[in-house]
């Protein structure tokens, strides 16, 4: 274990760029000094061809969103995206519409932090907040990534399950073995790294097209819930529902994760050149969130159709909805290819969780310790409740405490949200690269909407 210093220090303003200096009438007044780099080890370690056309340079800048995008169709999102599906039809498409637009933007400008300044979230936070405010702002991530990864143990125990037959808490405990997944990826470089991520994606993609073919959802009931409706709000149990869509949606330590891996690539140090880096990262962050945006719907839209109006809405439980899938879609294959999608779900989520967890860690405390065993940490956390409420509860405790640990997501959400929003919208700290003043009232909107939801469910829930 190492906790490094760089005399930066809290309540200090934003160092020079990382990698060089931009002319001295374009940096942010404030600049000054060196910082520590995001990743080390694999920062700016992607190439970015020069002279080359519009497609080849995607391509160089093509992976970072397909990481972020990861959280965003997590085995979290399935246990809402059923619920939601299930009890309430097609009604909360909405929600999974507007909380993906709402990811395109905060992870938009998580990119523009990271390209802007050399600097990721957490050391951000670091360098602009005193201490007890970066202590607090780093537990309630911690508290997110826990969270997350609750989700992830608890889709992965069930995929074994589902696959293999291995009992849950068995699964839960298998699951804590995949601490050096991420070690032996990273080996690799990082661009197979995200090669790895994006090709799971890609399967759990295919399996969802699949089953909504077979699904044959009415196309006019589809198109309707894309239409918000006031009954979400007025509705307790659509609105709790609505919130963990939300909090399983936008992932808080993916904003953290996105403003460090942006930098891997390797690119120029002039306005122009991160300008263009800004640009191509925006671009590959919103397709690959358009593509966690088709799996949401999909799962959605499968429950909906599957369980929904056939006496089948109590379903709230994955392993349920693997058991009633093949007979009521009447495809053999339903089920299976839903239970490998699901265990590459959490195969992914490990990956990215891991790394969100060391940049936080690194950032907030520059506080190293080895991958391993932060995520046996992290993981051990996770798995004692799951072996707990599984031995207590059963399958449906799982199920509860899945719904469960996205509402706490949620709920961290406006810790990682508003300085974000409160960095990119600084001139002194962004100089040029400031968010235009349309962007920054977009954003606060978007803050506020998040508040105002978390808020409503909190007093709800405690009023009963």
């Amino acid at each position: 274990m190492q906790n490094d210093t760089d005399g930066a220090g809290q309540g200090t303003t934003m160092g020079a760029l990382s990698g060089g200096d931009l002319p001295t009438s374009l940096l942010p007044p404030s600049t000054a000094g060196s910082i520590r780099q995001s990743l080390p080890e694999v920062h700016g370690s992607v190439a970015v061809p020069q002279g080359v056309g519009w497609l080849r340079k995607l391509l160089a800048f093509i992976g970072p969103g397909y990481m972020i995008s990861v959280g965003y169709m997590d085995p979290g999102n399935w246990a809402t995206d059923i619920t939601g599906g299930a009890r309430f039809g097609y009604t909360l498409l909405s929600v999974i519409m507007l909380s993906n637009l709402m990811a395109i933007l905060l992870q938009a400008l998580a990119a523009r932090l990271g390209i802007a300044t050399g600097r990721d979230l957490a050391q951000a936070c670091r360098a602009r907040y005193s201490r007890p405010v970066n202590l607090t702002l780093w537990l309630a991530c911690e508290a997110a990534i826990i969270a997350c990864d609750l989700a992830e143990v608890i889709g992965t125990a069930i995929a074994l399950q589902l696959l293999f037959g291995i009992p849950l808490i068995g699964g839960a405990l298998l699951a804590g073995l995949d601490a050096f997944l991420l070690l032996l990826l990273m080996s690799r470089g990082f661009r197979f790294l995200e090669a790895f991520v994006a090709t799971l994606l890609l399967v759990i993609a295919a399996c969802f097209a699949v089953q909504m073919i077979a699904a044959a959802p009415p196309v006019a009931a589809l198109l309707h819930g894309f239409v918000p409706s006031t009954r979400i709000l007025s509705r307790h149990d659509m609105l709790y529902v609505a919130i963990s869509i939300i909090g399983a949606t936008v992932m808080p330590h993916n904003l953290y994760l996105h403003s460090s891996i942006v930098q891997t690539r390797a690119i120029g140090n002039s306005v122009a050149a991160k300008r263009e880096a800004i640009r191509f990262s925006t671009l590959d962050s919103t397709i690959a969130l358009m593509l966690a945006l088709f799996v949401n719907a999909a799962i959605l839209i499968v429950a909906a159709a599957a369980f929904h109006g056939t006496g089948h809405a109590d379903v709230a439980d994955i392993g349920q909805a693997f058991r009633l899938l093949s007979p009521l879609l009447g495809l053999g294959i339903a089920s299976f290819l839903f239970a490998v999608a699901l265990l590459a779900s959490g195969i992914n989520s490990t990956v990215t969780a891991t790394l969100a967890g060391q940049i936080v860690m690194e950032g907030f405390l520059h506080l190293r310790i080895p991958a391993w065993s932060r995520r046996l940490l992290t993981r051990g956390l996770a798995i004692i409740p799951v072996v707990g409420v599984t031995a207590l509860s059963g399958e449906g405790g799982t199920t509860r405490l899945l719904v469960l640990s996205q509402v706490v997501l949620s709920m961290q959400l406006p810790f990682a949200v508003i300085p974000l929003v409160r960095f990119v919208s600084d001139r002194e700290l962004m100089g040029v690269l400031v968010i235009p003043r349309w962007t920054t009232w977009l954003s606060w909107m978007v803050a506020g909407i998040i508040l105002l939801l978390n808020g409503k469910l909190l007093i709800d829930t405690l009023l009963g």
